[in-house]
């Protein structure tokens, strides 16, 4: 049950936008086993004076076309699992809609299965 947030520059189309989400749903489905219907995802575009980073930091080579991705998961998942999904996020947004893998952002954030409410106020995993 990931909740994914993207936030890039503002100024990209519809279809990059849309390009974006669909390539994240597959990773997440491949790679997290998330079912084709689960897709919870906002985006949201920033003006420039608005996204901040660095360039260069640790030596990678970032644009302004730099996408931050946090995915807020369930904490059930191996390491190895957590590289392919970084991987083939970075690998399947360099297909579409073509970001440089440099410029592929990405934070997961782990909690336990009893922190989600999915509607009604039901703690649907506990």
């Amino acid at each position: 049950m990931p909740l994914t947030q993207i936030y890039l520059r503002a100024g990209k189309p519809a279809a990059y936008r849309q390009a974006v989400c669909d390539s994240l749903a597959r990773a997440m489905r491949e790679t997290f086993d998330v079912p084709k219907d689960n897709q919870f995802m906002t985006l949201s575009e920033h003006s420039a004076e608005n996204f901040r980073f660095d360039p260069a930091y640790l030596g990678i080579s970032r644009s302004e076309d730099l996408v931050f991705i946090q995915i807020a998961a369930i904490d059930t998942r191996s390491l190895d699992q957590k590289k392919e999904l970084f991987r083939r996020i970075a690998q399947y947004l360099s297909e579409n809609p073509g970001l440089r893998q440099e410029d592929v952002f990405i934070n997961l954030i782990e909690v336990k299965k009893e922190n989600w409410s999915l509607g009604n106020g039901i703690a649907h995993y506990a």
